[in-house]
C-alpha cells in the first residue's frame, strides 16, 4: 500500500524508509526557494555539498565559469560569489553556469535523502508542480523537511502538510502516516495565506531582522513556480528539465 509520510528534519531521515520512495527535500527559507530560482534563470546545474571547505575546493576543481554559492548563519562566507537569497540568482548572474551550493539545512537534507528512488526539491513556490512530479513517480513519497539546526521549523512542517494534503487528493488509495496527518492539520492553518509564515515562523523573523524582507515575500507565493529540481540518478547533481 503506497504511504506519504513527513520527515521533520534531516536528522530524522531513516535510511531504509527510503528504498524504493520518491523523497521531496524541502527548504522554505531559503535553499529550496534559491535552487528553484536558480534553474528557472537558466542555471546549468546545482551540484549540492555538505561544506564550506568541500564547496570551495568542488568550485575550484571546476575552475572558470563555476559560482560558489550558500550561507551559513544566513549570511554568504568569505569569498562566496552568492549567498542563498533566491534575488541574488538573476538569470544575468546564473545563466548557464554551474553552482556549488552549501547551506546549513538544505544541502544536508539533501545528502540524508541519498537513498531515494528519486529525489526533487520542493518549496511553496513550486508547491503545485513538485506534487505533479511526485506524483508521477510512483511508489511511496516522503517528505523530508530541512529544519533549523537539527530542529523542526514552521514554514518546511507547513509546506510537508500542504504537499500531503495536495498529494493525498491525486492519490486516493494512499495512507498518511500519522506524521503527514499531523502536518496536513497543521497546514490548514495557512492554506487560504502562507505569508502569515513571515509573522509566525521563528526563522521568517529573524531574516526580516537581517533585512531580508524581500526574500520572505519571495518564499512565501505559494505556486509561483513550475520548476522542480531534481537528481540526476547516482550523482548530487541537481538539474530541471522542462516537459
Amino acid at each position: 500500500m503506497l504511504t506519504i509520510d513527513v520527515v521533520l528534519t534531516a536528522d530524522r531521515v531513516v535510511a531504509d524508509r527510503l528504498a524504493g520512495a520518491t523523497a521531496l527535500v524541502i527548504d522554505v527559507l531559503r535553499a529550496s526557494t534559491t535552487m528553484i530560482t536558480a534553474l528557472g534563470h537558466g542555471a546549468a546545474c546545482i551540484l549540492p555539498v555538505g561544506d564550506l571547505d568541500e564547496a570551495r575546493r568542488r568550485a575550484a576543481d571546476l575552475g572558470h565559469g563555476a559560482l560558489l554559492a550558500g550561507e551559513r548563519g544566513g549570511d554568504a562566507p568569505p569569498g562566496f560569489d552568492l549567498g542563498n537569497s533566491p534575488l541574488e540568482f538573476t538569470r544575468e548572474r546564473v545563466a548557464g553556469r554551474t553552482i556549488v551550493m552549501t547551506t546549513s539545512n538544505g544541502t544536508r537534507a539533501l545528502a540524508a535523502a541519498r537513498g531515494a528512488a528519486a529525489v526533487g526539491v520542493a518549496a511553496l513556490v513550486n508547491a503545485a508542480a513538485a506534487t505533479a512530479w511526485a506524483h508521477g513517480h510512483g511508489g511511496d513519497i516522503v517528505l523530508i523537511c530541512s529544519g533549523e539546526l537539527g530542529q523542526p521549523s514552521l514554514e518546511d512542517s507547513v509546506c510537508a502538510g500542504l504537499l500531503a494534503g495536495r498529494l493525498a487528493r491525486a492519490l486516493p488509495d494512499a495512507v498518511l502516516t500519522p506524521a503527514a496527518e499531523e502536518a496536513r492539520a497543521l497546514a490548514e492553518g495557512y492554506a487560504k495565506d502562507v505569508s502569515r509564515l513571515a509573522q509566525d515562523a521563528p526563522h521568517a523573523r529573524s531574516l526580516e531582522r537581517k533585512g531580508r524582507a524581500q526574500d520572505l515575500a519571495v518564499c512565501l507565493a505559494l505556486d509561483a513556480s513550475a520548476v522542480v529540481p531534481t537528481r540526476l540518478p547516482g550523482v548530487d547533481k541537481l538539474v530541471w528539465r522542462p516537459r
